[in-house]
């Protein structure tokens, strides 16, 4: 009987084995279905990203126009045409973005990307939403039977304008705005008007309701008092102390205070020499680099600044050394910069041509969303019955406006008297709170995301 178990045993281990080799064999397809099966995840999970990100793009690249056309500024843009032009303009080049971004290895068709047909009924705070769905061929899944699998992505963006916010009128809550890279000019709330009138203010000043709605678009005129430049000159003294120390010179519609720009003390600390680029920036003072160069800290609607009180070595030393930062910043020193471009019809809405100094190639002569013209300045609060700027030379700032400098692209007179035209405002008033909005760049007019999926 001992021979039996021991042929038994011998069979049971040939089973064993058996079993084992099936078993590996069993787990090697298992394992390699798995890493196949993981090949597919990836891909779908980077088109995924790669939709997110042509979403995001999009949506950021419509609002930008919306921003830029001076539509939120309006409040009958609406029912005036201007958000429905502004409309066709954003979601055009929302369009060109999106396709100009791959997902699944192949740039996007106008078929794979929504975006909504019909301009918002409203100004208040127009948003652009972005739907990207791309259907793309499975691999190795296809073993399970799924030829395709859909990937989609949305984003919304919005061009923030606090003065446009509902329950403005009634000095309602709402975030107010930080831009950054803002000018050291510190405007009265004193409106010129279309016809030069120099008594209107531009914004309510508790509310940061805007009152001169005709000042959207209104370009300073060739010659006239109304160009922009410095209120400290003849006849008051060269420190803008005015007349008393405590007044100042009193406030002009268009002539700005100097804000102090000293790079650690100052209201728009100056940026370092060697960040600001520009052929003729050489020995530029503090001043200089603020107007020339970006200052990066956030300036608040609603926050005090400091008038600049520094003397200056003649009456117009100020206008002077204003021009040359001007014209470099501006890229119009040969008369060869951007400009604003009225080729289809007057804006608003605002459209930009790069001109021949355009420092980014290729954009010569083409429509820009962007340009180093686009300057933002203070507007500061004046008292109603004096005239001045209460608790001067610390003034407060009620509003911003946004700004062309050269809006004909070329330069501005030596004497520093800057001609501009008007592309958004955007008042926060005295009574406003809250955290501010830190803007992306030189605008009032925030443009953020605010939902994206």
């Amino acid at each position: 009987m001992r021979p039996l178990r021991t042929n038994l045993r011998i069979g049971k281990g040939k089973e064993q084995g058996v079993i084992i080799t099936l078993v590996a064999v069993f787990m090697l397809f298992v394992v390699g279905a798995m890493a196949a099966l993981s090949i597919d995840v990836v891909t779908i999970y980077t088109a995924r990203s790669e939709a997110q990100l042509a979403a995001d793009s999009a949506a950021l690249a419509a609002a930008r126009v919306l921003a830029n056309s001076g539509a939120t500024s309006d409040p009958n843009a609406v029912a005036d045409g201007l958000m429905a032009t502004a409309w066709t303009l954003a979601t055009a080049v929302a369009l060109q973005v999106a396709e100009q971004n791959q997902v699944g290895g192949a740039n996007l068709t106008s078929s794979q990307i929504t975006i909504p047909a019909t301009a918002p009924l409203s100004v208040t705070n127009p948003t652009v939403n972005v739907k990207i769905q791309v259907n793309l061929p499975t691999f190795f899944a296809r073993i399970w039977g799924s030829t395709q699998v859909a990937v989609a992505a949305s984003a919304t963006a919005e061009a923030y304008n606090p003065s446009a916010t509902s329950g403005v009128s009634s000095g309602g809550t709402r975030p107010l705005v930080a831009p950054l890279c803002v000018k050291p000019w510190l405007l009265p709330n004193m409106s010129p008007g279309e016809t030069g009138a120099t008594s209107a203010q531009i914004f309510d000043p508790m509310t940061g309701a805007i009152l001169d709605t005709g000042l959207l678009g209104w370009a300073t005129p060739s010659v006239g008092p109304t160009h922009l430049r410095n209120v400290c000159t003849t006849p008051y003294n060269t420190d803008c102390t005015g007349i008393s120390p405590a007044l100042g010179p009193p406030p002009t519609a268009w002539r700005y205070y100097p804000g102090t720009s000293d790079p650690t003390t100052g209201s728009f600390p100056a940026p370092s020499a060697s960040s600001v680029t520009c052929s003729g920036c050489t020995g530029f003072d503090n001043y200089q680099l603020s107007i020339a160069g970006c200052v990066q800290t956030p300036v608040a609607c609603n926050a005090t600044v400091s008038v600049d009180q520094t003397s200056e070595t003649s009456p117009t030393a100020r206008d002077v050394e204003t021009a040359d930062p001007v014209n470099d910043m501006t890229h119009a020193t040969a008369s060869k910069g951007d400009r604003v471009d009225i080729s289809v019809d007057t804006p608003p809405p605002f459209q930009f041509l790069a001109g021949d100094d355009n420092p980014i190639p290729g954009t010569k002569g083409y429509d820009v969303m962007v340009s180093d013209s686009l300057v933002t300045v203070p507007v500061i609060n004046v008292d109603s019955v004096s005239g001045l700027p209460p608790t001067y030379p610390t003034v407060q700032i009620i509003g911003f406006l946004q700004l062309f400098l050269n809006p004909n692209g070329t330069f501005s007179p030596a004497s520093g008297h800057i001609r501009t035209q008007v592309i958004n405002l955007a008042g926060c008033g005295t009574t406003a709170s809250g955290t501010p909005i830190v803007g992306n760049g030189a605008s009032p007019v925030v443009v953020r995301l605010i939902s994206g999926s």
